[in-house]
């Protein structure tokens, strides 16, 4: 699960991490309110950023500093009244229903700092770089040598030594050091605590010095999380955090019946059941010449309603242009898998190729099910095996309509 950068903000600020003063708005005259506000507090520049899920939002014109409440009125409009586009959205892009106004900093220095899961190492690990403001990827394609990492110890975290060794190599120096490595270490912590699979500040800033910091203020005015599904039962105050309204609508509808989904960008829909085959389905597809639509487990306790709703999902989605069923009947019976069928048939109806392939429990009775409804699913075949119903659902979405 993601949240938006407002919420994040607010974890960090929880931790004792500082961030820039600022508010969540809805509204234009809201957005103008609070940016008069921050004005009214010294604020010389104000930031006007789109509350979104995707990145790439200051090259899109979703992020603005203004120098005015009207200034800050008018960014607002145009960002709530408007798709944002960029690499990282869909598309036909974003609407945006929410902004953070917040103050604008002084930067005198960009940083990166990440906390994740680095599966190669089997450790969570603390990434940084001196190369702040940018894409991680296009720094670690540039200049890999300007990533530096440090392992957790799994019981304490970051350990202190640790931390100052790598504030001095990011270059830090006099009073910020130890504000630098207070962030790292509760920056470890959060992860660990909130069971986060990722936590990014992009960038961690120093600011130019002042009376009140000589060698500058260390400070996070960008942030990111992703949080552990699995592990949202233990964080009810997190799990709270979720907005709907970011996620995909057919995963949306998908996680009401008990369905794991994710959409892709192929045009052959699966369904399947269990996690490992519908891996295994994909690549089959794949490896005869077609694309996955998506990855569709359907379980294996689904009920008639929810095997038929999977249908719904697969068939909504335009790019379709054929389906595969593969279905090892062991927990989940074969023949209720060609009862939704026939359901799917009657309800929605299979205007595109149907390939099925079925073996395991109740195989025999839903074949039988599936013989008896062929002329209700004209488009329909039925597949020897694995292999066989792969090349015969690519060739049916390869053929010219």
């Amino acid at each position: 699960m993601k949240i938006h950068e407002f919420q994040a903000r607010a974890i960090l600020a929880g931790a004792g991490i500082p961030v820039p003063s600022g508010s969540m708005v809805t509204s234009v005259d809201q957005a103008h309110t609070a940016a008069k506000g921050l004005f009214a507090g010294g604020s010389k520049m104000v930031v006007v950023k789109a509350q979104v899920h995707a990145g790439g939002r200051g090259k899109a014109g979703f992020v603005k500093v203004v120098k005015s409440a009207a200034d800050a009125k008018e960014a607002a409009a145009f960002m709530l009244a408007s798709r944002m586009h960029s690499p990282q959205t869909p598309p036909e892009g974003l609407e945006v229903s929410r902004l953070l106004v917040a103050d604008a900093v002084e930067i005198a220095h960009e940083y990166y700092v990440a906390v994740l899961v680095d599966r190669a190492r089997s450790a969570n690990t603390l990434i940084a770089s001196a190369e702040g403001g940018v894409e991680i990827e296009r720094v670690a394609e540039r200049n890999p040598a300007a990533i530096l990492r440090v392992e957790l110890d799994p019981q304490h975290g970051l350990l202190p030594f640790r931390g100052r060794a790598l504030a001095l190599a990011l270059g830090f120096k006099g009073k910020a050091i130890a504000q630098a490595v207070s962030i790292f270490s509760k920056l470890a912590q959060l992860e660990r605590e909130c069971d986060a699979s990722l936590v990014e500040v992009n960038p961690l800033v120093l600011t130019p010095p002042s009376a009140s910091h000589p060698d500058g203020q260390v400070m996070a005015i960008d942030a990111k999380f992703a949080f552990d599904d699995n592990a949202l039962f233990r964080h009810g105050e997190i799990a709270a955090m979720n907005d709907p309204l970011e996620e995909n609508p057919s995963e949306r509808r998908a996680q009401e019946f008990g369905l794991s989904y994710v959409a892709l960008d192929g045009n052959i829909g699966c369904l399947v059941n269990g996690a490992g085959l519908a891996m295994s389905t994909m690549d089959i597809i794949k490896l005869h010449g077609g694309e996955p639509a998506n990855f569709l487990d359907v379980g294996g306790s689904a009920s008639d309603e929810a095997v038929t709703e999977a249908f719904r999902i697969i068939l909504s989605d335009a790019r379709v242009q054929g389906v595969l069923v593969n279905i090892f009947g062991g927990i989940m019976p074969c023949d209720r898998i060609a009862r939704a069928i026939v359901t799917a048939a009657t309800n929605i109806g299979f205007k595109v190729p149907l390939v099925v392939r079925l073996e395991g429990t109740n195989v025999a009775q839903a074949r039988r099910i599936l013989d008896e409804a062929r002329a209700e699913i004209p488009t329909m075949a039925i597949a020897a095996d694995l292999a066989d119903a792969a090349a015969k659902v690519v060739a049916a979405v390869s053929q010219p309509v």
